[in-house]
């Protein structure tokens, strides 16, 4: 049986990066240096690794280009998880809207412009 275990994100700045996962969408570091770093989340492993000079640039809603992914997460309360992206000073992709699965999702962007999902069900 295949087990998807990783998703590495490729980041400009590690230590913004990580403050970023870990102080804004609540993640917990399992491990950190300059180039790699992991964080404890359920199923699977999101890690961070430096990424090559002259990344790409962020992309926009609605116009993500093949080859691209970004991560979502699911909280609890996404309206008290919004305003505290607000409070942070975090971009805003997109506003918090009902979705077609159910849920209520937004998206923010990372230090480098990633977009972010950020959902809950029933809410």
């Amino acid at each position: 049986m295949t087990r998807f275990s990783y998703s590495i994100l490729f980041v400009r700045d590690m230590s913004k990066s990580v403050a970023f996962y870990r102080d804004r969408i609540g993640l917990t570091v399992r491990f950190e240096s300059p180039d790699w770093s992991e964080f404890e989340t359920e199923g699977c492993t999101l890690a961070l690794h430096k990424a090559a000079e002259g990344s790409a640039p962020p992309v926009e809603d609605g116009k993500i280009p093949a080859g691209h992914m970004h991560t979502g997460f699911t909280v609890d309360d996404i309206d008290a998880f919004a305003a505290g992206m607000k409070a942070a000073g975090v971009a805003e992709m997109r506003a918090v809207r009902k979705e077609d699965f159910g849920g209520r999702m937004g998206v923010w962007l990372d230090p480098d412009g990633i977009p972010v999902s950020v959902m809950s069900i029933g809410v």
